[in-house]
């Protein structure tokens, strides 16, 4: 069975989330099995320290390497890669979370306070993987994105598991938009096509508002996209959404 370990300081905010939604009937049908540890278990002292004062000074903690390299020493058959959530990482995708997805499972180091003594990433930590360009109070959150966006990819974790295929970043570009009963609310109306039962004449709309979505909220993808030939006569069959 695909296994996630997550090493946390708040394991029981990890557990909470994944007993819900998606991984939690995932779980219950034994698609994936999370383990959380709890690295304050790996301290000594009486009062369970797990951070410390930078070294060369400087505001924050730091969490020290003792506690989580006793953690992952102490667990003999943890799901390699071990991953930290960093801001420093390498950004996270969809195409990342498809590699992970292809594994048997992987481990996920949440940091906290001003992040990890490097000494703990250097000894124990095999990547490192950032959700975005901002800063969290800790990696719990970060990793339940990393953990959901995977876990929803394997067979069996979707009522539909075609669903997963046709998503935004599933092929480079953003999903179209979607559209439910009623056919009119407050003056605006599903597009007539939708309504059409043309299947194929759906898909080719479909295409063509991905697209465009994609250029105008995304450029970055959009330039990196290759446009084929069936791209280019959804486009100029729908010129507009």
């Amino acid at each position: 069975m695909f296994r996630i370990d997550v090493l946390t300081l708040f394991p029981d905010v990890v557990e909470h989330y994944s007993s819900e939604s998606i991984l939690g009937r995932a779980a219950a049908r034994q698609v994936w099995q999370l383990r959380t540890h709890d690295i304050r278990s790996a301290t000594t002292d009486p009062h369970r320290t797990v951070d410390d004062t930078p070294f060369g000074g400087g505001a924050g903690m730091v969490m020290k390497a003792e506690p989580i390299v006793r953690t992952v020493e102490s667990i003999t058959d943890l799901p390699r890669p071990l991953i930290a959530v960093t801001p420093s990482g390498r950004p996270f995708s969809q195409g990342v979370a498809r590699e992970l997805a292809a594994t048997n499972g992987f481990s996920l180091l949440c940091g906290r306070y001003e992040g990890f003594d490097q000494r703990a990433l250097d000894l124990v930590v095999d990547d490192e993987i950032s959700v975005g360009d901002f800063v969290l109070a800790g990696g719990e959150l970060a990793a339940l994105c990393i953990m959901e966006a995977c876990v929803r990819l394997l067979p069996g974790a979707l009522g539909n598991d075609a669903s997963s295929d046709d998503e935004s970043f599933s092929d480079g570009l953003l999903e179209y938009p979607h559209y439910t009963k009623p056919a009119e609310f407050r003056g605006r109306s599903v597009p007539e096509v939708l309504r059409s039962g043309d299947h194929a004449r759906v898909a080719r709309w479909r295409r063509a508002a991905a697209l465009r979505r994609t250029a105008e909220r995304r450029p970055d993808l959009y330039a990196a996209y290759q446009l084929t030939s069936e791209d280019e006569a959804a486009l100029r069959e729908f010129p507009t959404d």
